[in-house]
C-alpha cells in the first residue's frame, strides 16, 4: 500500500506534464462568453465560478493555426502513450486522456481546412462525415473522432459517465464549452461538474418554459447514456433534476422546488432543440 501511495503522486505529476501544453494553448485561445447573471438564484446556480466564466466559449482557431507545430507535437506525445502504460492508469487518468485526444484531434481536423469552413461538417463528403475518418494515431492505432468517443470513451461497462458530453467539444456552437484548461485525472470529476453546470446554465441551450423543458438535442442523442445509473439519478428526467438548480426559465429565472420536482417526476414535457453546427470560431 505504502508503494501505491508513492507511485500515485507520480503519475499525477506525470500526467500534468503531458497535458500542459495541451493546457497552455487553451488558456490562450479559448474565450469564455455568455456569462450567467448572479442575481438569478440563491447562488446555487453560480456553482463553479459560471457566472465569471461564461456558459459558452468560442474559439480562436487563428490562434491555434499559429501554434500548429505546437499542437502537433501535443498530438505526437499523445500517440506515444502505449496501451500497456495507459491501463496502468486508474480510470479518471484515462479518461482525461482520452477527452483532451478528443479535442484535441478536432481541433487539428478544423485547421485541415481553417479558414475556408463554417461549420465541422463541411470537412469529407457525403460518405465521409469528418468523424469517422481516421487520423488520429492513439493507443497504437489509427482511429476516428468517432472511434475515440464512442468505441473509448463511451465504451459500455468501462467509465459510465455521463457528463462526458459537457467536456468532449465538436468544434460548434451548439456543443458545450471547450475548457480553458485540458482534463487531468485528480481533478476529473471537479471539472466534469463545472462543465455540466457550465452547459445547463446557458439558457439559450437548455430552458424552462411553462410546464415543459427545452433541452440540447444531446440529450436525445445519447439518452441511453443518461439513463444508466449515475448517483441519484437512472433517467433523463432524473439527470436533470439532479442539476435542477442549474437550470433556467427562458428569461433567466431560477426553478423553483416544485419546477424541479415536475421535472424529476416526469410530468414535464421535454422537447428537444434544433442543433447549431455552425462553427464555434471566435467573432
Amino acid at each position: 500500500m505504502g508503494a501505491l501511495l508513492l507511485v500515485m503522486p507520480v503519475v499525477a505529476h506525470a500526467e500534468a506534464s503531458l497535458h500542459q501544453p495541451f493546457s497552455a494553448m487553451l488558456a490562450k485561445y479559448v474565450v469564455p462568453i455568455n456569462p450567467v447573471d448572479k442575481g438569478r438564484g440563491d447562488g446555487e446556480a453560480d456553482l463553479q465560478g459560471i457566472s465569471s466564466k461564461g456558459t459558452s466559449t468560442q474559439v480562436v482557431y487563428s490562434g491555434f493555426k499559429s501554434s500548429q507545430t505546437e499542437l502537433t507535437a501535443y498530438l505526437k506525445s499523445l500517440s506515444a502513450v502505449s496501451q500497456d502504460t495507459f491501463e496502468q492508469w486508474d480510470q479518471n487518468t484515462q479518461l482525461a486522456f482520452l477527452i483532451n485526444a478528443y479535442n484535441a484531434y478536432t481541433i487539428d481536423l478544423i485547421l485541415t481546412r481553417y479558414p475556408d469552413l463554417t461549420s465541422i461538417r463541411d470537412i469529407g463528403g457525403f460518405f465521409s462525415s469528418p468523424w469517422k475518418q481516421e487520423f488520429a494515431v492513439l493507443l497504437g492505432k489509427k482511429r476516428s473522432l468517432d472511434d475515440i468517443e464512442h468505441g473509448l470513451i463511451r465504451e459500455k461497462g468501462v467509465y459510465n459517465e455521463p457528463r462526458i458530453h459537457f467536456a468532449v467539444n465538436c468544434a460548434s456552437i451548439g456543443c458545450p464549452a471547450l475548457r480553458e484548461e485540458a482534463y487531468v485525472g485528480d481533478k476529473l470529476d471537479e471539472q466534469l461538474e463545472q462543465q455540466t453546470v457550465r452547459f445547463l446554465s446557458d439558457n439559450s441551450r437548455n430552458y424552462y418554459d411553462g410546464n415543459t423543458l427545452h433541452i440540447s438535442k444531446i440529450f436525445s442523442w445519447y439518452k441511453d447514456d443518461f439513463e444508466m445509473k449515475w448517483r441519484d439519478s437512472s433517467s433523463l428526467n432524473g439527470f436533470l433534476a439532479h442539476y435542477g438548480s442549474a437550470l433556467s426559465s427562458n428569461d433567466g429565472k431560477s426553478l423553483d422546488n416544485d419546477d424541479i420536482k415536475a421535472i424529476k417526476s416526469g410530468n414535464s414535457e421535454i422537447e428537444f432543440l434544433d442543433y447549431n453546427w455552425a462553427l464555434n470560431d471566435q467573432e
